[in-house]
């Protein structure tokens, strides 16, 4: 599989935003470790391999464990995630699954019992940019250079 075309040259001023929203995220008062876990789960969930590889070795350079990275497609079944990861995680889902039921009211609230609404916007803000990321990588079929 070959890519498509590259975006970032086609339309830098383009990524010039997305790289001025990494820069906000990596300031906002959401963790870098909660922050790699959202973006692996929502790549999992896109199926965005060129994300995946990348989020998976950030998120294990900042001290993520290989079993917690194993077990997020099946966070829901393993001991490995915390309340508040979970509730996280959950509401990463139906925010990227925005379209088949929204986000449910009992997910928000779980939500909030964690996180100010400050954060809460923030943990919106950061999965939608993900999703964003993931829509380009999977179009363009982006690939990692050794590839």
């Amino acid at each position: 599989m070959s890519t498509r075309m590259n975006v970032q040259e086609l339309e830098p001023k383009a990524y010039e935003v997305l790289f001025a929203m990494e820069r906000y995220l990596a300031n906002t008062d959401v963790s870098y470790a909660l922050r790699e876990l959202i973006k692996i789960r929502v790549s999992q969930i896109n199926k965005c391999a060129y994300c995946l590889e990348m989020h998976t070795k950030d998120a294990r350079k900042a001290g993520e464990t290989e079993q917690r990275i194993y077990a997020l497609s099946a966070w829901e079944e393993s001991p490995l995630f915390s309340d508040e990861e979970r509730a996280v995680l959950k509401f990463t889902e139906e925010v990227t699954h925005i379209s088949q039921e929204g986000v449910r009211e009992e997910t928000f609230q779980s939500v909030k019992k964690y996180f100010s609404d400050n954060q809460v916007a923030q943990l919106i803000v950061a999965i939608g940019q993900i999703n964003f990321w993931n829509r380009i990588a999977v179009t363009t079929r982006m690939q990692h250079k050794h590839v």
